[in-house]
């Protein structure tokens, strides 16, 4: 397959990046990088423009709304026949393209690669996070690291609103096109997720989040998910063990 067009949503992502794009470009057959940011004042810029001095295929585009209308500018902004989607605080494995091919077949309109939290060592808690995680994507999609076919998503108006769940959007649109979205655990990616996450204010935000945003009957489903998500985030901070760059 011909390179592709890679998707990086961006604010004040410096945290992670570097180490985000050294892996999409160590991977990935990058077409161009298109980068949506929301007003980024860190060193998210700088260093973009070293990976644009090194790849001189980095493309900027400024959007200060939502999750949704920055995904929306990045799909309308793909020139490529199939794109990635990849989170700004995430590192793909090794060979995470060569393995996602294999999941693409004529019907496909989207190959999803797992996410692993990045303070995930115990191998049980390893297993269970696995599972809730592939059925929390059943119910409502995910774009951490997802690789689509750019006409299954032609077309496509992500309501403005959707700050969260805008992935649930993607993903129902692109099946109700009659395309099949492919969920794997591998390939995968590590996801170091924000300190914000690993307090006891963040776990609520995020659940309060998944209320304000989600339908009632996403929300019921997904009530045991983030449960899980919760429990184990919880018992982290209690724990002091989270493992933050």
């Amino acid at each position: 397959m011909d390179s592709v067009d890679v998707v990086l949503l961006t604010l004040n992502s410096d945290r992670m990046l570097r180490p985000c794009l050294e892996s999409v470009y160590s991977t990935v057959p990058v077409n161009k990088l298109l980068v949506v940011d929301g007003g980024s004042t860190d060193q998210t810029f700088a260093i973009l423009e070293s990976f644009n001095v090194k790849y001189g295929n980095v493309v900027i585009v400024a959007d200060r709304g939502t999750r949704a209308t920055a995904r929306q500018k990045g799909i309308e902004n793909v020139a490529t026949p199939w794109f990635v989607f990849v989170d700004s605080d995430v590192i793909l494995c090794k060979d995470w393209y060569k393995k996602i091919l294999k999941e693409v077949d004529a019907d496909v309109g989207a190959v999803w690669g797992t996410e692993v939290w990045s303070t995930l060592q115990n191998s049980k808690a390893l297993k269970m996070f696995l599972w809730v995680t592939r059925k929390i994507f059943e119910i409502r999609g995910g774009t951490h690291d997802t690789f689509i076919r750019t006409e299954a998503v032609r077309g496509i108006k992500i309501p403005g609103e959707l700050h969260i769940f805008e992935d649930a959007y993607i993903k129902d649109f692109i099946t109700g096109k009659g395309f099949r979205v492919v969920a794997c655990y591998d390939p995968f990616c590590i996801h170091y997720r924000p300190k914000m996450v690993w307090t006891v204010k963040g776990s609520i935000d995020q659940i309060v989040d998944v209320l304000r945003f989600g339908s009632p009957l996403r929300i019921v489903k997904l009530v045991f998910a983030y449960g899980f998500y919760t429990f184990y985030a919880v018992s982290q901070i209690f724990s002091g063990k989270p493992q933050l760059l």
